[in-house]
């Protein structure tokens, strides 16, 4: 069992960052392949306890010093950067679709495809993950606008079931503001029917003041 630290690691240079992130690229890469393989394969019992047994014995490569739960990985940005093991955008997550995201003349959009791995009904998407996807946009959007917040709520509506395998596209607006309320506006749609709403949803957000960030994110430097 690990021990975390009282005090996360020194900072790493922009040569080792670039290399550290290249390589969980990779591994994050592989780490889908193997996911989408193991939710779709018909394999025998005999292989796939095969397969469990190579699985457990990567798994068993990857020990040593773990970084605790508040600890904010060095390869990541956080807030404003990078996020590499987020399950939405991050590229070293076998979770993640991932999305790749690029602004717009007022907000962000969003561009992934669902594997089997994200399927709900038999095709589709699982709502949760839409949901998700929603969520990640729409609070990336108040960031980009200058204001970053945490959700308060999220109201979701569902036009049609998301299609898997399929080019996604993922929008995320900021309408207004009330103090340090945000209010956002999301949609799902395809990337051949940019028009037609899958998914849509309202959303509220809250700039926290500073000493409730600090509560909340004990890993920020301090000239964060």
């Amino acid at each position: 069992m690990h021990t975390p630290l009282t005090e996360p690691p020194p900072a790493a240079g922009p040569e080792h960052l670039e290399r550290q992130r290249a390589a969980i690229t990779r591994l994050g890469h592989e780490l889908r392949a193997l996911v989408e393989a193991t939710v779709r394969t018909v394999a025998s019992p005999d292989t796939l306890h095969r397969v469990a047994d190579g699985v457990r014995h990567v798994t068993g490569q990857l020990t040593g010093r773990q970084r605790a739960r508040t600890e904010i990985p060095e390869v990541d940005g956080f807030p404003g950067g990078p996020r590499m093991y987020s399950p939405v955008v991050g590229a070293g997550s076998p979770l993640a679709p991932p999305v790749s995201i690029t602004p717009t003349d007022d907000g962000l959009i969003g561009h992934c495809t669902l594997g089997i791995a994200h399927e709900g009904p038999p095709g589709y998407g699982h709502g949760g993950m839409s949901a998700m996807l929603l969520d990640e946009l729409m609070g990336q959007a108040c960031t980009a606008a200058g204001t970053p917040g945490l959700t308060v709520s999220l109201q979701m509506r569902y036009h049609q079931p998301i299609p898997l395998e399929t080019p996604l596209r993922i929008l995320g607006r900021v309408t207004g503001t009330d103090n340090r309320k945000i209010f956002v506006t999301g949609a799902i749609t395809t990337e051949a029917a940019p028009s037609t709403d899958l998914v849509t949803a309202d959303g509220v957000f809250i700039a926290p003041d500073p000493d409730r960030v600090r509560a909340l994110f004990p890993g920020l430097p301090e000239e964060a």
